[in-house]
């Protein structure tokens, strides 16, 4: 990857109405699509620079209308309960002809107030990250409960439509480009078991059964911000995939994301199992946080979420190995075959828990 040198920094800088001459510029965080940099200006004050990935970020446009028009949201909310609309949310910089983004050489650049004094967590070293994650996220769908989720651009059409995901995987599995599908059998036969799970949220939210939200669609560890010192959460980041979904996607996510005992690619299943003390801190404090926010049926439907994007996670990578691996950047040839496995163990270990998961749902 080509870093971005300090001259065309000083350059795209240059397009805002900032004070100060760009002093220094080093790249930032463990994102791997867009390009993010730390600069930081001769007056001391720091701001994030991003080269948006316009080839995943499409419409660039419509992506920052988006990214505008939540955090402006989240920036009113957070002053009326009188905390700090500059720590609490993403704030984004607009430039001298007052664009929410610059062109410079071809490429599409943003600007966003910098954050001081806080980490981004890679792993969750004690169950406390992973219920302070849940806080964060919680209070983010809070702070947007009156936000009208259907007037934000779908910026990766059909993202969580695990009914056109399965078709694709059909299509993939029947083509059979790459002729793979013989080393994986058992895998296409255990997505294939499980087709009645894929229209069911789907088909609750066109029946309008659970309300149509602003969703993360990444719901990660790392996308929330901590206090340097206290480690208690202040900021959910990373808004590019900001899309109307449900809120049973984002708390799956997270589930299946943060309650794996092992790496996303272990090649070893007997270290792979769902670990539902952790399903039970992040339930927790996510039902607690968002209180009467959160409808009866999308708590009834919080487990099933759980399950449904591990599932769809499995599905995608096993869908982009059958097909030559075009989608997720990967290390080696069964790559994706590997991380689908994990997701598939994850899958078993849910539903074996199912009950128990829904049980706990009940107690919180």
């Amino acid at each position: 990857m080509k870093v971005l040198n300090i001259r065309d920094a000083k350059s795209i800088m240059n397009l805002y109405p900032l004070k100060g001459e760009v002093s220094k510029i080093a790249p930032y965080g463990e994102g791997h699509i867009n390009e993010t940099y730390l600069v930081t200006l001769s007056n001391k004050k720091k701001y994030i620079l991003q080269l948006i990935n316009d080839a995943i970020f499409h419409p660039v446009n419509k992506l920052m209308e988006n990214y505008v028009s939540v955090t402006k949201f989240c920036h009113q909310e957070i002053k009326k309960r009188k905390g700090d609309p500059h720590r609490e949310t993403i704030n984004v910089i607009f430039s001298k002809k007052k664009k929410s983004y610059v062109q410079y050489q071809n490429r599409y650049y943003r600007v966003l107030e910098f954050i001081d004094n806080t980490i981004a967590l890679q792993i969750i070293k004690k169950p406390q990250d992973f219920y302070y994650a849940s806080l964060a996220f919680a209070n983010f769908y809070k702070m947007l409960a009156k936000f009208d989720a259907s007037k934000l651009y779908e910026i990766i059409p059909n993202f969580h439509d695990t009914k056109k995901r399965y078709q694709t995987f059909l299509k993939v599995v029947k083509e059979d480009k790459v002729k793979r599908a013989k080393t994986c059998k058992k895998e296409i036969k255990f997505i294939k078991d499980r087709a009645h799970y894929y229209p069911l949220i789907v088909d609750m939210l066109k029946k309008k059964q659970i309300p149509l939200r602003v969703t993360h669609n990444d719901t990660k560890l790392n996308n929330v911000l901590f206090d340097i010192k206290t480690h208690r959460p202040i900021a959910v980041i990373d808004l590019d995939t900001i899309m109307p979904g449900s809120l049973c996607y984002d708390f799956g996510d997270a589930i299946r994301f943060g309650c794996n005992s092992a790496n996303e690619d272990e090649k070893d299943l007997s270290k792979v199992r769902f670990r539902i003390d952790l399903y039970e801190v992040f339930l927790k404090g996510f039902l607690m946080t968002l209180g009467k926010i959160i409808t009866k049926k999308e708590k009834e439907n919080l487990a099933l979420g759980s399950i449904m994007m591990t599932l769809e996670c499995g599905m995608r990578f096993l869908t982009d190995y059958l097909d030559g691996g075009h989608y997720f950047h990967t290390k080696y040839s069964t790559h994706n075959l590997v991380r689908c496995r994990t997701q598939l163990k994850l899958v078993e270990g849910m539903e074996k828990g199912y009950n128990e998961m829904n049980k706990l749902v009940k107690k919180y």
